[in-house]
């Protein structure tokens, strides 16, 4: 594997990832870098470099950010969000991951994993700190921790764009620490039930 597929490997999975932070704001930076051809599409994902993409994620994504600010809203597009993180991760790995048009379930397996499986990881820690924080302060923390998430997919979909590998293993942290939380925390749950 050469340097330009290893980072196009990390990109895809870094801006995939950051679908969990927010759905539309990667969209959007992957719409806005492929129309400036700062990133390779794969042959069938050229619309997503369209004016009309551009436009579309441009207000998806103001609509999301602003709806991240009223509490208990929060909570319930979390719920309803988790499968369109899933799948806007999916895409932009199937959008960026050079494997051939030709080879699908490859492409498409290896998308929805890398990810899909990612941007839902990171989904559903980040709707269950909602949830805890809602409930230790009513709702009226769930503004500084929207701005922490806004800022951070902001943040890490700009520099998946110029350090990709960096911001793909910094993603892939975020799911390890959430999948070991869970499972940490579960394992305590079980054991109170005792």
């Amino acid at each position: 594997m050469d340097h330009q597929t290893i980072s196009a490997i990390a990109l895809g999975i870094a801006l995939a990832a950051c679908c969990g932070f927010r759905i539309f704001i990667p969209l959007l930076i992957a719409a806005i870098a492929a129309q400036n051809q700062w990133v390779v599409l794969s042959p069938d994902m050229h619309w997503l470099g369209s004016e009309a993409a551009v436009i579309i994620f441009a207000v998806a994504a103001g609509l999301e950010v602003g709806a991240y600010y009223f509490p208990f809203l929060d909570n319930i597009i979390d719920t309803f969000t988790a499968p369109l993180a899933v799948a806007a991760g999916t895409l932009l790995a199937a959008a960026l991951l050079p494997i051939p048009l030709q080879e699908p379930f490859v492409r498409w397996g290896l998308a929805l994993v890398a990810g899909g499986l990612t941007a839902g990881t990171i989904h559903v820690g980040t709707g269950i700190w909602r949830l805890f924080s809602t409930k230790a302060t009513l709702g009226t923390g769930n503004a500084l921790l929207a701005t922490g998430e806004n800022a951070f997919a902001l943040a890490a979909g700009c520099s998946s764009l110029f350090i990709p590998l960096i911001t793909s293993v910094l993603m892939l942290v975020i799911v390890a620490w959430f999948v070991s939380r869970e499972i940490i925390g579960t394992r305590a749950w079980k054991s109170n039930l005792r």
